[in-house]
């Protein structure tokens, strides 16, 4: 099982590329960072988190700079968008975003991907129809493996549409960075199966997270698929032993253990919790 860390970066936090260094000289498999562009006051769609939304949630600085900063002084530790906010960007420029990242981080990029839950924040992007949002995020990634994979790309569905173009640079990856799916089961695990390379639930969120693995697994093997071609990436994952081995047991890929928007002093203890949390699991 790997493991690996998401925070979301700001200016009175850890820096992210030193986040970054730290982490893989812990032995860390990846680093994730998150993405809200900005969080409108009126807003009312209620954090899947809890009550109060955290500040951090607008403070966050763009993922793929900061994904960027990280490729650049780190050689190992795989770097993750967790998640991208697909339904608010537009396909092209993401398209380039990603295969950048891919080339400067020499093929460590993980695309994670969600639908999002903040409706306020979608609406300034234009992204209207909030329940169709899941629609768009599929049309949207469909078109970046195109741009991805071919020299002279077009793509047209109901949401998205280009006519023939050329873009470089193309992904180190073939065919494309791997695109994890977030969220919960069955909708998120469907969405994963149908066209992703990976799943990525977060723990404490809807129930047990480990009980919906044994039905997610029924339904890979009835769309011919295995977890090697989709395995389960878990964020939200306590940092002992006993959580572990559980997530383990239950054919867990990858977790992902959440670090505190903090600084590097009290950043850095708790990423040496997890070690030792990896290292009692033997």
């Amino acid at each position: 099982m790997k493991f690996g860390i998401t925070m979301f970066p700001t200016d009175y936090t850890i820096a992210p590329h030193e986040l970054a260094v730290e982490a893989e000289n812990r032995g860390y498999e990846s680093v994730w960072f998150p993405e809200h562009s900005h969080i409108p006051t009126s807003r009312k769609s209620p954090w899947p988190g809890g009550p109060d939304l955290p500040k951090w949630y607008y403070d966050t600085y763009d993922q793929f700079l900061a994904l960027t900063a990280a490729a650049a002084v780190t050689k190992t530790i795989k770097l993750g968008t967790g998640v991208c906010l697909v339904v608010q960007r537009d396909p092209i420029y993401t398209a380039k975003e990603v295969a950048t990242l891919d080339r400067i981080s020499n093929g460590r990029f993980l695309f994670g991907i969600g639908g999002g839950w903040n409706a306020e924040e979608m609406a300034d992007h234009g992204t209207t129809d909030f329940k169709g949002r899941f629609k768009l995020m599929r049309e949207r990634i469909e078109a970046m493996k195109e741009i991805w994979g071919k020299s002279k790309p077009k793509y047209s569905g109901d949401l998205v549409k280009f006519d023939e173009m050329m873009q470089w640079p193309k992904p180190v990856q073939k065919p494309h960075p791997p695109i994890i799916v977030g969220g919960g089961f069955p909708h998120g695990a469907k969405r994963a199966i149908a066209y992703a390379n990976g799943w990525m639930p977060i723990g404490g969120r809807g129930g047990d997270t480990l009980a919906m693995i044994p039905p997610f697994l029924e339904l890979l093997k009835e769309a011919g698929r295995t977890t090697q071609d989709v395995p389960v990436t878990l964020f939200g994952v306590g940092m002992d032993a006993d959580s572990l081995k559980r997530a383990r047991d239950a054919g867990v890929d990858r977790v992902v253990f959440g670090v505190p928007a903090e600084s590097k002093d009290k950043v850095l203890p708790v990423l040496d919790k997890g070690v030792a949390a990896m290292r009692a699991l033997g």
